[in-house]
């Protein structure tokens, strides 16, 4: 096991390190520059290349920026809030996108889970049609929609949360939210536990269990749930890092000072280490995730790890 979870740690660490270069890459073929003010004359732009150390080599640039990434020192901000530390910039903001993600991921996981098992052991009912039809809902309908509907439901009609984020009442302002947001998670989780809950059932694997005498509780949770999360993880993955990022549509209509308007407004801008800031932290956090989804393949199913460490 050491081995396998060494080899897969050696791996997301080159693999960020070629995701930094090549996002460093494409920032610098971007047209534009973080200085196209018209009221600064030449000189003023030689400056202040120089002061950031825009006027050095390419590979200078990189590797300097390498180094300091390495500390943590993500560099300034250009325009959004000049000479702003962007850490400080993301410190205020990612947890709040982090807090409503995790909030939407698990709601989206736990009732998908609970709706696609019941739709397997109960399929081809009316259960298994009612569940179906939510799933296709829920895929179906954008987030935003039901951020809508949530928001004059329960904020206007009811006043039940706040319609708007109130940084006085986080966990309040973030309910509306995640629950928006974990529609379409329910929805996938929903659809791929029912299509391989029923494979597993069906299986002679199973046959073999329920002839020992296996039945009931274990039977289901035991053996078939086990052999169906492998591919249910594998889809939930992305889309735990997708939520956690924030939305940038529910975060405008919530008011949420979220990530995604910062680096949409990075992006107008031409703020580059803004930019670059974020897509190395989404990333971080995509790859992060995929390595613990690599080891929790080796922990549900030790075949998966030896043929890993075979390799």
């Amino acid at each position: 096991m050491r081995r396998y979870v060494l080899k897969r740690v050696l791996t997301a660490v080159f693999t960020l390190l070629a995701i930094l270069l090549v996002l460093f890459i494409l920032m610098q073929l971007m047209p534009g520059s973080p200085f196209n003010d018209e009221k600064l004359n030449a000189d003023q732009r030689a400056l202040l290349y120089a002061k950031y150390g825009l006027d050095q080599p390419v590979p200078v640039q990189f590797l300097r920026y390498v180094g300091n990434m390495l500390r943590g020192d993500f560099g300034v901000s250009y325009k959004i809030s000049k000479n702003t530390p962007i850490s400080q910039l993301i410190a205020s903001r990612l947890p709040i996108s982090i807090r409503i993600g995790l909030f939407a991921v698990t709601i989206g996981a736990l009732i998908g889970l609970v709706l696609g098992l019941v739709a397997a052991l109960f399929h081809d009912t009316f259960i298994d049609t009612i569940a179906t039809i939510i799933s296709v809902i829920g895929v179906s309908v954008p987030s935003y929609v039901f951020a809508l509907a949530l928001s004059f439901e329960f904020g206007f009609k009811l006043s039940w949360f706040p319609m708007l984020f109130n940084s006085q009442h986080e966990l309040a302002s973030s309910v509306l939210p995640s629950v928006s947001l974990s529609m379409f998670t329910m929805a996938s989780i929903a659809r791929f536990t029912r299509s391989e809950m029923m494979e597993v059932l069906g299986s002679e694997y199973m046959l073999l269990a329920e002839s020992k005498g296996i039945s009931g509780g274990a039977l289901i949770f035991r053996h078939a749930l086990r052999n169906a999360l492998i591919p249910i993880i594998t889809v939930l993955a992305p889309l735990i890092v997708d939520l956690m990022t924030g939305s940038l549509v529910v975060e405008k209509i919530f008011a949420i000072p979220g990530v995604g308007s910062l680096l949409v407004n990075a992006i107008q801008s031409n703020d580059y280490n803004v930019v670059i800031s974020l897509s190395f932290i989404y990333s971080a956090m995509y790859i992060a995730i995929m390595l613990v989804v690599d080891i929790l393949y080796g922990i549900i199913d030790p075949r998966i790890r030896l043929a890993k460490e075979g390799d």
